[in-house]
């Protein structure tokens, strides 16, 4: 069964819904929650479920490439396959995308291309779509890459706006597609389900 690590920065609801369809169908183990500072709820979430965590502290640390350094070879050691960024808010360096090349996925809370890249997390994503006036915004499942959320797309889910729709009402309504397709292609990438060419990306039945 293929080991993976979750990457989260705040209260780990993607990191959560990894875990409940993973005790349901065990398409994988869990083998760590990284997390960008201490005391944040994704790792209470990963003590309740014996999950092993490595955390920021900038105490531990000269900077974040060695925490960068520090962690890739604690995954790679312990035989972690896959990446999975849930609500990881802090720039992956290249230098770590590349050895685990082909291997990290991130959600991102809106159809991709639209309202990605620097900048673009939490709220601030939800607000710009509202202000530039879309009918439709979703979710994104995509391979990570230098270029910030600019890897191919694995998966997307498409949620309407709502005439009296709020950021924070449609963060809610989004995040409700993010807990079914994130799951959902983790469980395919661990089944070599997931077959990317370039920018293409099949993910078989």
């Amino acid at each position: 069964m293929k080991k993976i690590a979750v990457f989260a920065s705040g209260g780990g609801t993607d990191f959560q819904s990894v875990i409940d369809a993973n005790e349901t169908e065990q398409f994988c183990e869990i083998e760590y929650l990284v997390a960008s500072k201490p005391e944040i709820g994704a790792i209470n979430r990963a003590e309740k479920h014996g999950i092993k965590t490595l955390v920021y502290e900038k105490t531990a640390f000269a900077d974040k490439a060695a925490f960068y350094a520090h962690v890739a070879e604690t995954l790679q050691k312990s035989g972690v396959e896959y990446i999975v960024l849930a609500g990881w808010l802090s720039v992956v360096p290249a230098s770590f995308i590349g050895a685990f090349e082909n291997r990290i996925i991130n959600i991102h809370p809106s159809l991709i291309p639209s309202f990605c890249g620097m900048g673009y997390y939490g709220l601030k994503v939800h607000a710009a779509a509202l202000e530039y006036g879309v009918k439709v915004s979703g979710a994104t499942v995509h391979f990570v890459e230098a270029d910030v959320d600019g890897g191919a797309i694995i998966m997307q889910r498409a949620v309407p706006v709502e005439a009296d729709d709020t950021p924070e009402s449609l963060q809610a309504r989004i995040l409700k597609e993010e807990h079914v397709i994130l799951p959902l292609c983790v469980k395919k990438l661990c089944e070599g389900k997931v077959l990317k060419t370039g920018r293409t990306v099949r993910v078989l039945e």
